[in-house]
């Protein structure tokens, strides 16, 4: 039966697009994050133009950061754009059953976990700022890890005490391996910073 289901077939075309910056490109990669094997690039394509397409508004795609981000340019160059993505090893497409579907390369992942890490970073001091309950963090509980463990890093490396308050919430929801680094970073900020009020 899965010998007669036809693929089909993708045209890449980067149109003469011969550079994206680094902002743009995180933007494009920022975009396909909640599209990764589920998505292909006409819906990156919508999301990036800021369509109110039913089906946009239905999968909740217009809560993403980069929702049109290119709002100025037509479908084709979006689309141009996104080609440039695929074709320059930032993001490839695999086929589920008859569908290309998008995923990253490891060189877009890399990209994609920085971006999304420091996202995460602004809304943990948000949460922090305004003293969120622990259950508020429960969409951190099944993220990537290397994504999770970047942004610890990240936390860590900031040497903020506002994020302990936070840090001590998520810490009472999560597995154990991210809880055991939650708590180094917790240790770590303390040492810096002893005489802080959560």
């Amino acid at each position: 039966m899965s010998r007669n289901l036809r693929q089909v077939p993708v045209r890449l075309d980067f149109k003469g697009v011969t550079h994206l910056s680094p902002t743009d490109l995180a933007a494009i990669l920022r975009a396909a994050d909640p599209l990764i094997m589920s998505g292909g690039r006409t819906l990156l394509s919508k999301i990036l133009k800021g369509s109110h397409d039913r089906k946009i508004i239905e999968l909740k795609l217009d809560a993403c950061p980069t929702f049109g981000y290119y709002k100025q340019l037509d479908h084709i160059d979006i689309l141009a754009r996104i080609d440039w993505a695929i074709l320059n090893g930032y993001l490839t497409l695999e086929y589920s059953g008859r569908l290309p579907l998008l995923s990253y390369t490891p060189q877009g992942w890399e990209i994609e976990k920085d971006t999304y890490s420091t996202e995460l970073l602004q809304t943990l001091k948000d949460m922090a700022v305004h003293k969120c309950r622990s259950e508020d963090c429960s969409f951190l509980k099944d993220k990537n890890r290397s994504l999770i463990l970047l942004l610890l890093d990240k936390i860590a490396y900031s040497k903020d005490p506002t994020y302990i308050y936070v840090l001590k919430l998520w810490e009472q929801i999560e597995y154990k391996r991210v809880r055991q680094r939650i708590q180094q970073v917790i240790q770590a900020i303390d040492k810096i910073t002893p005489d802080h009020k959560v």
